[in-house]
Order: structure tokens, then C-alpha cells, then sequence
């Protein structure tokens, strides 16, 4: 049987298609099948952004291995995040136990590192042989006075949106409330569900500051520790990604009263309608006035260069394969820039995204859950389409098949959040498109040189 906590975790409220279903929940684990990553790999990527807090995994060394650095969060300030912590767990410590060995791991770090917390993420082999997490962090923290907490996300637990949930629901319940602000601010918000992947954090931070909005706390791009425990002090949550974190926006409108709306950096129409939604929930009308004049200005500074991109982009199509917020905010981004897309990606995708993509492409459109390659060139073919987007795991179909490919996952380089994202973005898809390299590539043997 599920413990409450995982219970509460696993039933997610605001999720449409929950309130649904006559047993409401989302989809029990099977043992085995952690295909797209497991519940330890969503947590530990989900909280790692947390730059100056220490994260030590209590496992066997492959986990940690197979899950650092493999998401592109990147940190304006303290690099502590970047250190791979581990308690390396052998077979003699699956025989006595791990917690000798955890706590002498936890009051190294601290020792050394001196960091302002520090998170111990559960793993299938400690789970199973019956480490007492919550109480050994418990003792450790009261002795060294250094937060220290438990995130029990064992890998055969679920699936890797299940452990960005369990993440979630760790700082919720033992992280968020404990500090204060030391000044008060008229306007402040929190975004839940953005990484910085790529930097593209710092592509949007700027215009909240020309607008004199105080971000208290991104969950958890180039995040800091104190600013995940004031994150209760917001009068409203931009939630970026919904498939992530749902459940940190819900409590804390329940907790605290913060409303929550989900919205997109991606695209110049969908990032203007994210600050109008926002600066809707503070009631300042001098704000709303300030908020139009500063999306009037970026959006004519930005169409003369999108100019003559968009006169190359005009009636290209593009096969997107991706998941989350991405799934339907890309479509817009796209759609913008006068590509057509013929069809999405939606494994990932909750029923509110699905809903967008409708809304975007018509009630007949195409969504992707076979992501395999054999059905992505397929698609592609048929369609005739011009460009696939997807991630570093269909990279390889692309430069096999030999198409004009775009990296729009975790692991990529380039950030195409905000206004100067949205022209990266749109850049990057004429170079893809346009580059002589596939066409040399598909001449006939012996034609190339």
C-alpha cells in the first residue's frame, strides 16, 4: 500500500484528466518499465538546479553517473550543484546497512563545502534494504544545524514525472515557509517548472525587472536555497511547465492563497500573453499600462530582424516531437514564424496541453506518442515536412535519415526563451533548413567530392 504522502502525490487534483476518471490518479508504476527515466532521475534533475545546496545521492555510484549534468541548467553564481556526491553503496553496505555511511557523508560535505542545505535523494537499493532516510537527516540536521532533507524517490516507485512530483512535495513539506524576505515588495512571483536550460532564465529575467516585478524564486532554475523558502511570499505562481511540478502550485494556493496560471516563454505572441496574465492577477493599472508599453517596444525591435526570416521560413513545415509545455507553445512559436506544423508530440503532455494543441491546429490534429524512429520518418515522409525538431535522443534518426534537424530538449546548447530567444530560435531553424550539408549529403555516392 501507497503511504498517504505518495498517495496525495499520485492523485494530483488539477489535473483535467483526473477529475475525469472514476478512480482519479495517475498511472500505477510497473516494476521494470522506467523507460524516459525513473522517479529517482526526476527528482534529482528537478532539484539539482538549486545551485549553492549540496546533493548526494544514497546509492549505488551508476545513479548518480547516469544522472548528473544530464540537463542543461545552468548557474549565474555558486557551482556546489555541479559536484557529483554519492555514497556509493557495495554490497557490504546492502548486507549492514547504509546509514553509517550516509551520515558520515552528510557531515563531510558539510564540513567542507559549507553549503546552506543539503538534499539525500532515496534510491531503489537503500529503499529496499530499509535506510531510515527521514530520521538519519532529521538527526544529522539538529546536530549540525544545516537543513538536510530527505528526498525519498526510489526509481521503482514511478516514472520520472512522478518523481518531479516527489521533489516537490520534499520542499513543500520541509523547505518552503521556513524564511522571510527582508524587505517587502509590491509585486512578486514565482515561476514553478523552469530549468534555465541553456541559460534561457536570463533571456526573460531582465523584462520583469524593467517592469519592477520581484521574482522570489524560480523552481528551480539558478535557484538558491533561501529563495525556495521564501517562495510563500508570492502573490502569484507562473507555472511553466505543468507536466512537472503541478503539485507545488496547487498547495501553495491551498497553503497560502497564491493563484497559479500556466504559461509560455516560447514565441514573441506567447511570452507577451504570459506578462499580460501576469500582470493581471496584481490589479496595478499603472503596471498594466507600463507592461504594454514595454511589449509595444520589444516587439518592434524585434520584427524588422524577424523580417527576413520569417520570408524564408513562410509555408515550411516542421515535424515537432517533444512533450510538456513544449508541445504547444513551440506550435505557436512556430506557427508565428508562418511554419506549418504537421504534428506534435504529446507523451508527455498533460490534457490541458493537449487542449492547446487543438486550439493551435485545428481539432484534427496530428499527436505523436510513438516517438520511435521508423514512425517519426515515416510522418516526415508523408507529410513532406522540411525540418525535425525533437531531442538528443532522435538526433541520430535525423543525421541518419540525413534531415535538417533542431535541438529542442533538455540537452541542448541554445536558449529560445523571450523576445531575443524567439529570433535565436527562428535563426537557428533558417540555418537548419537552408544548411548545404544535407543536400550534399543525399547526392549519389562517388558525387560528393
Amino acid at each position: 500500500m501507497l503511504t498517504s504522502e505518495l498517495r496525495e502525490v499520485l492523485v494530483e487534483e488539477d489535473c483535467d484528466h483526473n477529475a475525469k476518471k472514476q478512480t482519479p490518479g495517475c498511472p500505477r508504476p510497473t516494476p521494470g518499465k522506467a523507460g524516459g527515466g525513473c522517479a529517482f532521475d526526476g527528482a534529482f534533475s528537478s532539484l539539482v538546479p538549486i545551485t549553492d545546496a549540496a546533493h548526494i545521492v544514497h546509492g549505488p555510484i551508476g545513479c548518480v553517473g547516469n544522472a548528473w549534468n544530464n540537463r542543461g541548467a545552468k548557474s549565474s553564481g555558486p557551482l556546489m550543484y555541479k559536484n557529483a556526491f554519492a555514497t556509493n553503496i557495495n554490497n557490504n553496505d546492502v548486507v549492514f546497512g547504509g546509514e553509517k555511511k550516509l551520515y558520515q557523508a552528510i557531515k563531510q560535505i558539510i564540513k567542507t563545502h559549507n553549503p546552506p542545505a543539503v538534499f539525500v535523494y532515496q534510491t531503489c537499493v537503500t529503499a529496499m534494504i530499509g535506510d531510515d532516510l527521514g530520521a538519519l537527516c532529521k538527526a544529522v540536521s539538529e546536530k549540525t544545524g544545516v537543513p538536510v532533507i530527505p528526498v525519498e524517490s526510489p526509481g521503482f516507485i514511478g516514472s520520472k514525472n512522478f518523481g518531479n512530483r516527489l521533489s516537490g512535495d520534499a520542499v513543500l513539506r520541509q523547505v518552503i515557509g521556513t524564511q522571510e524576505p527582508k524587505a517587502e515588495h509590491p509585486f512578486n512571483f514565482n515561476i514553478i517548472g523552469e530549468f534555465n536550460i541553456a541559460g534561457e532564465f536570463w533571456e526573460v529575467a531582465p523584462i520583469f525587472d524593467q517592469l519592477g516585478i520581484r521574482l522570489i524564486c524560480t523552481l528551480s532554475g539558478d535557484a538558491r536555497y533561501h529563495q525556495v523558502a521564501m517562495m510563500h511570499k508570492a502573490q502569484v505562481n507562473m507555472m511553466v511547465c505543468s507536466r512537472a511540478l503541478l503539485n507545488v502550485a496547487r498547495r501553495l494556493r491551498e497553503l497560502y492563497g497564491i493563484p497559479y496560471f500556466e504559461g509560455s516563454f516560447y514565441g514573441a505572441q506567447n511570452f507577451s500573453n504570459s506578462l499580460r496574465q501576469l500582470v493581471e492577477y496584481f490589479g496595478d493599472a499603472t503596471l498594466k499600462e507600463k507592461t504594454e508599453a514595454l511589449i509595444a517596444h520589444e516587439t518592434a525591435k524585434l520584427e524588422p530582424q524577424l523580417c527576413a526570416l520569417k520570408a524564408k521560413l513562410k509555408g515550411k513545415k516542421a515535424l515537432l516531437y517533444t512533450g510538456g509545455v513544449k508541445s504547444w507553445s513551440l506550435v505557436g512559436a512556430l506557427q508565428e514564424l508562418g511554419i506549418e506544423v504537421i504534428a506534435t508530440g504529446t507523451k508527455k503532455s498533460t490534457e490541458e496541453d493537449k487542449a492547446r494543441i487543438k486550439e493551435l491546429m485545428g481539432e484534427e490534429a496530428e499527436m505523436i506518442t510513438d516517438g520511435s524512429a521508423p514512425n517519426l520518418l515515416k510522418l516526415y515522409h508523408e507529410a513532406g515536412a522540411d525540418l525535425l525538431m525533437a531531442g538528443g535522443r532522435n538526433q541520430y534518426t535525423a543525421l541518419k535519415a540525413k534531415l535538417p534537424f533542431v535541438h529542442v530538449n533538455q540537452e541542448r546548447d541554445l536558449a529560445f526563451a523571450g523576445y531575443s530567444g524567439f529570433l535565436r530560435f527562428a535563426k537557428q531553424l533558417v540555418f537548419a533548413i537552408e544548411s548545404p550539408a544535407y543536400a550534399w549529403a543525399k547526392r549519389p555516392f562517388g558525387a560528393q567530392s
